[in-house]
C-alpha cells in the first residue's frame, strides 16, 4: 500500500494503534529508508476515529495542501488519489471516494453486505438530513482548513460511525463536498474489525444525533 501512495508521489503517515502483529515495526523499517513516510504509534488500540484524530492532528503540525484518509488493505484504490486530490484542489474542501454515486461500485459484496450498507447510509441520511449519499466511506480527501473547523478530536464515535459524525460535521459546517465514484473492493487478505459492538455505537449514536436534530426543529 505505501509503495502504491508513493508512487503517485503523495507523502503517507501510518498510524499505528499498537498492532500486535509488526504492523508498526514493519512501517518504521520503510519510513527508516522514505522521508515521505512517518510512523504515528499509539500505545493501545483505541478505536478507528481516535486513530484518525490523532493522524490528522499530526499532520496539521506538516501543513500538506490535501490531507487524505483511506483504509490500508487495498479496497480503496491508490490509483483512485489523483481524483479525489484533483477535487479537493478543484475547489472542494472534502471530496469522498462514493459508491453510491453514479460510476461508484462494490461489485465483490454480496447482496446482503450491499443492503446493510445501503440501509445505513439511508438511515443516518434520513435522521440527519443529510445530502451526501455514501456518508459511511473512508476514501476521503479533506482541505486542510476545512479539516480544522470540523475537529475530529471532539467527535464523539470511536467507530466506523466516525465517517458519519465528520460527513454531518462537514454538511452542518456549509463545506463543499464533493463525491467521487469509485469502486470498492473487498479485501483479498485478512479480516474486517466491523462488529456487533462497533454497528450498535454507530446506530445509538446517529439515532441520538437525529433525536436531537428532530427536537431543534420541533422547538424553533
Amino acid at each position: 500500500m505505501i509503495e502504491a501512495i508513493r508512487g503517485h508521489g503523495y507523502g503517507v503517515l501510518v498510524v499505528d494503534d499498537g498492532s500486535p502483529d509488526g504492523t508498526g515495526q514493519l512501517a518504521d523499517q520503510i519510513a527508516a529508508s522514505d522521508a515521505g513516510v512517518d510512523v504515528l504509534h499509539r500505545a493501545h488500540k483505541a478505536g478507528l476515529g481516535p486513530a484518525y484524530a490523532a493522524g490528522f492532528g499530526r499532520l496539521s503540525k506538516v501543513g500538506p495542501s490535501v490531507i487524505c484518509q483511506m483504509d490500508a488493505d487495498f479496497s480503496h484504490d491508490p490509483a483512485d488519489l489523483p481524483k479525489l486530490v484533483g477535487a479537493v484542489e478543484g475547489g472542494a474542501e472534502l471530496a469522498i471516494g462514493s459508491r453510491y454515486v453514479p460510476g461508484g461500485d462494490t461489485p465483490d459484496w454480496p447482496w446482503l453486505r450491499r443492503f446493510i450498507s445501503r440501509g445505513g447510509n439511508r438511515y443516518a441520511r434520513v435522521l440527519l438530513g443529510l445530502r451526501t449519499r455514501d456518508a459511511t466511506a473512508g476514501f476521503r480527501a479533506w482541505d486542510p482548513a476545512a479539516l480544522g473547523r470540523v475537529d475530529a478530536s471532539t467527535a464523539e464515535s470511536s467507530g466506523y460511525g466516525f465517517q458519519v459524525e465528520m460527513t454531518w460535521r462537514a454538511e452542518s459546517g456549509g463545506l463543499r463536498i464533493v463525491e467521487v465514484p469509485v469502486t470498492f473492493r473487498d479485501r483479498t487478505r485478512g479480516s474486517s474489525k466491523m462488529g456487533a459492538a462497533i454497528v450498535a455505537e454507530a446506530m445509538r449514536l446517529v439515532t441520538g444525533w437525529g433525536l436531537r436534530r428532530i427536537l431543534r426543529g420541533l422547538r424553533s
